[in-house]
């Protein structure tokens, strides 16, 4: 029998996965940092991506199992507790650090040119409304269709084309003053931190591994997987390029970087008025709304899984029907304790720092197992290699610019290695 998802409705839920908000938010951030350089650093966290997706693609064509990160390596690794444990823990926490920045992104774009727009409490309050407002819905019901599916990513998609070629036309930096900046960043940027921004870009890339949690209802996984996923990834990794290069031709680097947790919205607003900002919004608000409810419902189901295997608290494998609701709800309140005690760039480092650990991981294991996988021993050392340097020089810049940041989220690392610790003792009693 034909299964209900053909290709195009898997790049649907790759590309709808990762442009949840990212590109929103990361732009400013980036330049920031490394400024007319940002486009490029962004297309090069891309380039991290794959290294991450090639360890997905064989991991997931040989296993074909839809519960992804988590029964990957617990498969790989089917004797040891503490190492499905940990991935169980990380791959979870690293979830809910996305919900807690699409919800940021979501309150950003939402109050964005209201009186509100810089109270940073108002900001917070709205992003955890947004998160109680899905944990709602998917407590409620959550129904979805490959084709709906097509519908919301590639309107967010023609929106975010509409708006690169706005912000071209109306844009006042011609290519010779482009090119200038350009080879002025360019001399003046060092290359580890174009390194460190592909590297915190990261977490905007993340979402293409919810093609494998769709594994049953594929035809040709050996096929499809792969091509999807590399297909997404290089689609995703084009738009944010292509939208973060209108940007800083379009918009002042100033301009971005003073707001940058709404920073395409600001700049549209003074490019091309109220028209140019409500079309950044809406975009924004869709990808975000999605993304949440999206991310919500996957991971929900998989911290029910991993409660199931005695891994989390048992409470959190209670299911209303097919309905995870103490998972769903405990997610609704993480991600709110994580909005509250953290801003923008907290969240968006702690969430590529989880999900290049996580990536890691996978890499790791997709090694030990590489000939059975057939994966390329190069190539895996390599992909390896990029994400273990991509972990470490987002903690050295957090150690150089915000050490507290830094403590917080190594402190936070120490709970999760405690916790996941602790209950692959309790599992490995109970077998």
């Amino acid at each position: 029998m034909k299964k209900s998802l053909g290709l195009k409705e898997l790049i649907a839920i790759a590309v709808g996965g990762m442009v949840g908000g990212g590109i929103f938010t990361i732009l400013g951030i980036s330049v920031s940092m490394v400024g007319f350089l940002a486009p490029f650093a962004i297309a090069l966290g891309g380039a991290v991506a794959l290294f991450a997706a090639y360890a997905y693609v064989k991991l997931g064509v040989y296993y074909r199992d839809e519960g992804a990160t988590y029964a990957f390596f617990k498969r790989t690794y089917p004797d040891s507790h503490l190492a499905a444990s940990f991935i169980g823990w990380y791959t979870i926490f690293g979830y809910i650090s996305t919900l807690a920045l699409y919800a940021y992104t979501f309150s950003s774009y939402g109050i964005s040119g209201s009186e509100w727009a810089h109270n940073d409490w108002v900001r917070k309050g709205v992003a955890i409304a947004i998160i109680w407002i899905f944990a709602a819905i998917n407590l409620w019901s959550v129904k979805g269709m490959g084709k709906i599916e097509d519908l919301m990513v590639y309107a967010k998609l023609t929106i975010l084309f509409i708006i690169s070629m706005m912000l071209i036309y109306h844009g006042q930096t011609d290519l010779h003053t482009f090119a200038q900046a350009l080879a002025h960043d360019f001399g003046q940027t060092h290359t580890l931190h174009i390194l460190t921004v592909a590297s915190v870009t990261f977490v905007a890339y993340e979402g293409f591994q919810l093609v494998i949690n769709a594994v049953n209802e594929m035809d040709h996984p050996e096929r499809n997987i792969p091509r999807a996923i590399y297909g997404a990834v290089f689609l995703v990794a084009l738009i944010y390029f292509v939208i973060a290069l209108a940007a800083v031709v379009a918009i002042p680097a100033q301009d971005l970087i003073h707001d940058k947790e709404y920073a395409l919205a600001s700049g549209a607003e003074a490019i091309m008025g109220n028209f140019g900002r409500d079309l950044v919004i809406i975009g924004a608000v869709l990808a975000t709304s999605s993304a949440i409810s999206g991310t919500m419902f996957g991971s929900s189901r998989q911290m029910a899984r991993i409660a199931d295997d005695g891994y989390l608290p048992a409470v959190l494998s209670h299911r209303n029907g097919t309905i995870p609701a103490y998972a769903i709800l405990t997610m609704a309140a993480t991600a709110s304790i994580l909005i509250v005690v953290g801003g923008l760039r907290l969240i968006l480092e702690f969430g590529s720092i989880t999900f290049l650990l996580v990536s890691l991981l996978m890499a790791v294991a997709n090694f030990k197992i590489r000939r059975a996988t057939g994966s390329s021993t190069p190539f895996t050392l390599i992909a390896i290699t990029g994400l273990a340097i991509g972990s470490i020089l987002i903690l050295w810049y957090e150690y150089q610019t915000k050490p507290e940041q830094m403590l917080f989220i190594l402190i936070l690392y120490g709970v999760l290695t405690v916790g996941a610790w602790g209950y692959s003792r309790i599992a490995g009693r109970q077998v």
